[in-house]
């Protein structure tokens, strides 16, 4: 496929959590908060931790928090530029084309007919010299459908405005069109085979052209072009009816029973005014899936009831069960189609784990260390259900619907020992956490984040931060465009996009470029301008000085306002916000370190299984104490934040991390099972085959059974978007906790080593996708030459039983 997608965020059940929308409760503030504030903002000025940077790199890291805490600071730091361009346009993401809505078609057709001159030149190649440029040219023709398809299909699911979103949705349609004409190509096929084949032309590309190669061929195969042309319609016609089935599972999860009547005595524990507005003409009407449900289940002190609930919330319906079948079978269908033994082979065979055997090991592995941990919780919590020894509570067991609700109960017990959550928040000012950002970012790699003024017409809205990040080495690196704060209408879902890829820019492209920005209509005034459109561009030192594309990056979150703007109070964002922050941060730091030539293998375009672990690794950094003396000062006394009342947090949220860790097990070894061989032998239009599966998965791996009766699985709507690569987030959360303990832990500095910062920046992050992840890994920890580098069943394993500790 000549469009390297963009991996879907991940969602996990903590991210999931993080997801929903937050209220926030105000802190309660002195009557002289202005004053209070203006004297802490006074200090801060002042208060900073020891550091090499230069005045100039001090007085951006002040601005870095006015520009997130101080609406009168921005409003000033906003309006520079508005007097010095007259009202004139810039263009969205300073893309010249994009200054109108009618833009969209014109960056389109322009992209367009620089692609179809790159295809007709690359079917054309006979000799050594020529096909040795095919692996470019067509990362280059992946470089040019990306720029249009993933930045229109950002602006059309943020920009306000209905026309622009049209018009990149037109955008967005014409490209996309293009792409699956090309995948279907067999010309472009059959250049890059050829140029592969020969060994002079293999040896003279550099590792990344040859992982391109691979990672193109193999594209090319998903898409069906080596079958013969009766197979290849069969292939067409099963993946439009997996993608149809698949998005109607996801968009039709539903209970079969989707309320219960109850009265309103059995829901005792519930809070009485939460249960009085669902109460209809004398009994309760709980909905089964959702908030209502969840907290019965925590709550309610009555265990029939638990019961009753609890069979209800797991058991999908029937319809959905069925879409669900009906899109595995086809999955199957598709794989065998294509040549392999099951949708998991077909999935995994580009992907670290490589095959569902080693997939399994690593789950088998991990489910083997943490069984000790989840025991021992269990354990606790039938103690808790022992003391309250009820008649017919069957102490001696701990029963699915019991779970919750003594788990609630334990984890009451430690709060009621801490302070509330609302007090961590007053020392996480949004502007002094993207401020500790920049430092520890600086401190480890060598890199600031800048506020950069935005153009007129550059931003989809005026809260829109831009920050440039700069290397002290390397200078500008990165932009990325920061909408962190809440508004009606915008999606609650925090989330990073990579709009534009690192990649370097030939002489060719630049004479190409020289040639349309001497036109009389060219939007662009140079040629450097015209060859990444108008977006960010810089050279690199570290590859012969040689023009890049310089990667752009929207981080997206759903951060609530002070509820009174002038009192002086920014935005302070809880502990789960601040982890969220610092998870998608992760992301951008893969993205603005992995300044590869070759976009296909830029930043965050590698493996899904090695996608999360830099995002997860930067969770740990948000607790740490030599991290958080970096910024974690109060909004009002400019206080520092005592280390333990973070350490207190985090003991609590990893106290039930074992059944956690359990039920993702059980997950990852359902989706494996579920992508296997097995639904070739289930009967068409049938229904249950996947109950019994989802029933003997649960009996082999929970420490807790379930049930018979339920069929959770119709709620899995991870099965479409991310079939049988569920595990990777174990995965990903297993190896990050190995490279924290052995890399960024081992050192007097700890979290803020420079030495730890530069090892994970050269073996990991500097690679994108264009180094083996099994290789990245093995580097950063030192065992370059263990079997742990080659990958496979055995390196799945020992990541397995590393296990999944914080």
């Amino acid at each position: 496929m000549l469009k390297r997608w963009e991996r879907q965020a991940w969602t996990c059940p903590q991210c999931a959590h993080r997801q929903r929308k937050i209220v926030k409760r105000c802190l309660v503030t002195s009557s002289n908060a202005k004053g209070a504030a203006a004297a802490a903002a006074a200090v801060a000025e002042e208060w900073q931790p020891v550091s090499k940077a230069s005045s100039s790199a001090s007085h951006d890291d002040r601005t870095l928090r006015h520009i997130f805490d101080s609406p009168g600071f921005w409003k000033d730091f906003s309006a520079k530029t508005k007097y010095h361009y007259g009202g004139r346009q810039t263009g969205l993401f300073r893309n010249g084309y994009l200054t109108r809505p009618e833009g969209f078609q014109q960056f389109a057709s322009v992209t367009l007919a620089k692609c179809e001159r790159i295809v007709t030149a690359v079917l054309s190649y006979q000799t050594v010299e020529e096909l040795r440029r095919v692996a470019r040219d067509l990362d280059r023709l992946s470089d040019l459908l990306c720029r249009v398809i993933d930045l229109s299909d950002f602006v059309r699911s943020v920009h306000p405005d209905r026309r622009v979103q049209a018009a990149a949705s037109q955008a967005y349609a014409t490209m996309f069109e293009y792409m699956n004409v090309l995948n279907t190509t067999t010309g472009l096929n059959d250049q890059l085979k050829k140029a592969s084949a020969v060994p002079e032309i293999y040896d003279s590309w550099s590792e990344e052209e040859r992982t391109v190669a691979a990672i193109l061929i193999k594209d090319f195969s998903k898409s069906a072009i080596d079958l013969a042309e009766t197979d290849r319609q069969a292939f067409v016609d099963i993946s439009n009816e997996i993608a149809q089935v698949g998005n109607d599972f996801v968009e039709n999860m539903a209970a079969e029973k989707s309320t219960l009547s109850l009265e309103s005595s059995r829901l005792k524990g519930m809070d009485p005014l939460f249960v009085r507005q669902l109460t209809r003409w004398g009994s309760v009407q709980l909905p089964t899936v959702g908030m209502p449900a969840t907290l019965a289940l925590r709550y309610v002190e009555d265990a029939d009831t638990r019961r009753e609930i609890y069979m209800a919330s797991r058991t999908s319906s029937h319809s959905n069960l069925q879409r669900l079948e009906q899109m595995l079978k086809r999955r199957a269908e598709l794989a065998k189609l294509s040549g392999y033994d099951s949708f998991a082979q077909l999935t995994l065979a580009d992907k670290m784990a490589k095959t569902p055997e080693a997939v399994t090991s690593f789950l088998d592995a991990l489910a083997k260390e943490n069984a000790p941990r989840a025991r021992e919780e269990v354990q606790d919590l039938l103690e808790l259900k022992r003391s309250e020894a009820r008649v017919g509570n069957f102490p001696a067991e701990l029963n699915a619907w019991d779970r919750d609700y003594y788990t609630a109960q334990l984890m009451s017990g430690m709060r009621s020992k801490t302070r509330a959550p609302d007090f961590l928040s007053a020392y996480f000012s949004l502007g002094t956490v993207m401020q500790g950002l920049s430092r520890l970012f600086h401190r480890l790699y060598g890199i600031r984040l800048v506020p950069k003024e935005t153009l007129p017409g550059e931003t989809w809205n005026p809260d829109v931060r831009r920050l440039d990040v700069i290397d002290d080495h390397e200078g500008h690196i990165a932009v990325i465009y920061c909408d962190l704060f809440e508004r009606a209408g915008k999606s609650p879902n925090p989330a990073h996009f990579t709009l534009r890829c690192s990649r370097r820019i030939s002489e060719e492209e630049m004479q190409e470029a020289a040639e349309l920005s001497s036109q009389s209509d060219s939007p662009f005034a140079t040629a450097q301008e015209a060859a990444n459109d108008g977006l960010a561009t810089n050279f690199n030192p570290r590859d012969g000085n040689a023009l890049y594309q310089l990667p752009t990056i929207a981080l997206i979150c759903d951060f609530s306002l002070p509820p009174q703007p002038n009192s002086g109070r920014p935005t302070l964002l809880t502990f789960r916000e601040l982890t969220t922050l610092f998870h998608e941060m992760g992301h951008a730091l893969h993205s603005i370190c992995g300044r590869t030539a070759l976009q296909n293998v830029a930043g965050t375009r590698c493996a899904t299984d090695f996608a999360e672990l830099p995002s997860v690794l930067m969770e740990n950094f948000a607790s740490a104490p030599e991290v958080l003396a970096l910024y974690a000062r109060h909004w009002e006394t400019d206080a520092p934040l005592d280390p333990t009342r973070i350490k207190e947090r985090v003991e609590l949220d990893r106290r039930m991390q074992g059944a956690e860790i359990e039920s993702q097990v059980l997950l990852g070894m359902l989706d494996q099972e579920y992508h296997s061989a097995r639904p070739l032998t289930w009967p068409e239009g049938g229904i249950g085959e996947s109950t019994k599966l989802y029933h003997e998965v649960w009996n082999n791996y929970s420490q807790v059974p379930e049930p018979p009766g339920t069929c959770w699985q119709g709620f899995f709507g991870h099965l479409f978007g991310y079939g049988a690569t569920y595990y990777s987030y174990l995965f990903d959360r297993a190896i990050a906790g190995k490279i924290w303990r052995d890399v960024f832990q081992r050192s007097a500095n700890g979290a803020v080593d420079p030495n730890a910062g530069k090892r994970f920046r050269e073996e990991v992050l500097r690679h994108g996708g264009g180094r083996d992840g099994w290789r990245c890994v093995a580097g950063v920890l030192g065992e370059e030459g263990s079997p742990l580098a080659d990958g496979e069943r055995k390196a799945m394993e020992e990541v397995g039983r590393w296990g999944v500790h914080s």
